[in-house]
């Protein structure tokens, strides 16, 4: 509630709002035990909580606006069985659940959607060799995706009035595959 106050306070209203904050972890989906009940709930915690939290904390100043926009960043392990880890692959998918009953709840004044990522290249990707390399030749463009791409699929959501609800796959063509 302070991030959104503080903006209040600052800026004097709030428009949009971009939940990119999330954590992974590298678990094999057959190794369950590697997936400790403390891992998959501070990733519940971090990816579905803070998501909620901040949703919650901006919903009555973006309905207050008329036009406010949520764009929650979410993975294509919550759309596909596929991820770095079973608990990460379950908290996106709970991002984009949580992404479609917001947007039906408050459709009239706040849009509502998701972003669901690739592989993107960030400096916390550069040692992920097995995993780059699979996504890259299971993906159309045989290429991981860069921040660019992303923020670029950001800007075009936030620049649609109609859309809303919709969980936009920015993966390269990965699903495809």
């Amino acid at each position: 509630r302070r991030l959104i106050t503080t903006t209040i306070e600052h800026y004097g209203q709030l428009d949009y709002l971009i939940n990119n904050a999330g954590i992974s972890q590298v678990i094999a989906h057959d190794d369950l035990d590697a997936a400790t009940d403390e891992i998959f709930h501070r990733m519940w915690q971090t990816n579905v909580m803070g998501t909620w939290y901040l949703c919650r904390a901006a919903m009555p100043h973006l309905e207050k606006s008329g036009h406010g926009k949520i764009i929650n960043i979410s993975s294509v392990a919550g759309v596909r069985a596929a991820g770095s880890s079973i608990p990460y692959a379950v908290s996106k998918a709970a991002v984009n659940h949580l992404t479609k009953l917001l947007a039906n709840t408050f459709g009239p004044n706040v849009s509502i959607n998701a972003i669901a990522p690739g592989l993107i290249r960030t400096p916390r990707t550069e040692g992920w060799d097995d995993i780059t390399t699979y996504f890259t030749e299971k993906t159309a463009k045989k290429a991981a995706g860069k921040v660019d791409d992303i923020a670029q699929c950001a800007l075009g959501i936030l620049k649609t009035d109609y859309l809303t609800g919709q969980v936009i796959v920015c993966d390269g063509g990965f699903l495809l595959g």
